[in-house]
C-alpha cells in the first residue's frame, strides 16, 4: 500500500482540459432503516481550463424551466406566487454547485438556505491510499484508492486513462480522473456514465435555485446553519413575514392557505422527512 498526500499538478494529456463534460450516476439511499430504497441522480463535473463545476443535471434542467415560470409571472402580474402544486414538480435533490480552481483545487460549494444563497469555503484535506488492486470499469481500465472525509471511508477507482486529477463531488488529487466513488457503507456510490465535449461556458449555477448575491462563510458555520435549517424549516418564512413581506401560499390542489397554516405544514413535515432522511453524504453534519 502506498500513501498518496494530494498533490497539485495537473497533467491535461491529450484531451488538454478544454471543456470535457463527465455525467456520473448519483445512487444513494437518504434512510438508513431502509437501504433497499435507492434514489438516483445524474450529476454533470464540467472540466474547463481553469477549473471544475459538479452539479445536479437533473435539477437544472428542472429549475430552468421552474425560473422561466416565475420570472413570467412577475412580469404579468408584479408578485410571485408561490404554488405547492408546480414547486412539487421540481426534479432533483442535489441543490448544490461545487466548484473547484486550478491548480490550487480550491472548492467552493453554492447552494442556498431558505431565501438567501452562500459560498461555503472547504478546508478539509484529502490524503490517499493507493493500492496494487485494478479491474476494469466500464471501457477504463482503473486502480483502487482510499480515503476518509466528512465521517466516511471512501473507495474510488481512478483511470490514468482520463488525465484529470478530478472527480465527483468533493473528491480530487489522484493521478486519473475518479471513474467510481463509493463509501464503505455502500450507501453512497458515484459512477461515470458518460463523457462527452460541451460548447457553451460552465453553468455557474441552477438559475432558479441561486440568487445572485451570495454570502461567504466558511464549513463550520454552514453545519450550524444546516443543523438549523433541519430542526427550524420555516425559520426563513418566519423572518420574511417579520420584515413585512408579502407571501402568498397555495397548497396542493391549487387552494390559497395562509402564512400560519403554511408554516405548520411546513414544521409537520419536515419532522416527517427528517426520521427518514437521515444519512447525509456528509455523514459528519449530523454529529
Amino acid at each position: 500500500m502506498k500513501n498518496f498526500t494530494v498533490l497539485f499538478l495537473f497533467a491535461f494529456g491529450i484531451f488538454n482540459a478544454q471543456n470535457q463534460r463527465f455525467s456520473y450516476e448519483y445512487q444513494f439511499v437518504k434512510d438508513t432503516l431502509n437501504k433497499t430504497e435507492i434514489t438516483k441522480e445524474l450529476m454533470s463535473l464540467d472540466i474547463g481550463k481553469e477549473g471544475s463545476n459538479f452539479y445536479s443535471r437533473d435539477v437544472y434542467v428542472s429549475d430552468s424551466t421552474m425560473n422561466a415560470y416565475f420570472e413570467k409571472q412577475i412580469q404579468t402580474t408584479g408578485s410571485m406566487n408561490v404554488d405547492t402544486k408546480i414547486m412539487s414538480q421540481r426534479k432533483g435533490s442535489m441543490r448544490y454547485n461545487i466548484f473547484k480552481s486550478y491548480p490550487e483545487f480550491k472548492i467552493s460549494t453554492k447552494t442556498r438556505m431558505g431565501m438567501d444563497a452562500y459560498k461555503v469555503a472547504e478546508d478539509r484535506k484529502l490524503a490517499w491510499n493507493i493500492l496494487k488492486e485494478k479491474q476494469k470499469i466500464g471501457e477504463f481500465n482503473t486502480q483502487k484508492a482510499t480515503t476518509e472525509f466528512a465521517g466516511r471511508k471512501w473507495i474510488a477507482w481512478f483511470s490514468t486513462e482520463l488525465p484529470f486529477q478530478d472527480g465527483p463531488y468533493k473528491f480530487y488529487g489522484l493521478p486519473g480522473l475518479i471513474v467510481k466513488l463509493e463509501d464503505a457503507a455502500k450507501t453512497h456510490q458515484f459512477e461515470l456514465v458518460g463523457v462527452s465535449k460541451y460548447t457553451s461556458p460552465t453553468e455557474k449555477v441552477s438559475p432558479f435555485s441561486q440568487p445572485n448575491k451570495e454570502i461567504e462563510i466558511n464549513q463550520k458555520q454552514y453545519k450550524k446553519m444546516y443543523l438549523e435549517e433541519r430542526n427550524d424549516p420555516a425559520k426563513t418564512i418566519k423572518q420574511a413575514l417579520a420584515n413585512g413581506g408579502i407571501l402568498q401560499f397555495r397548497d396542493q390542489n391549487g387552494t390559497e392557505i395562509s402564512p400560519v397554516e403554511m408554516i405548520k405544514n411546513k414544521e409537520k413535515n419536515a419532522k416527517a422527512n427528517n426520521a427518514k432522511d437521515n444519512n447525509p453524504l456528509e455523514l459528519d453534519l449530523l454529529k
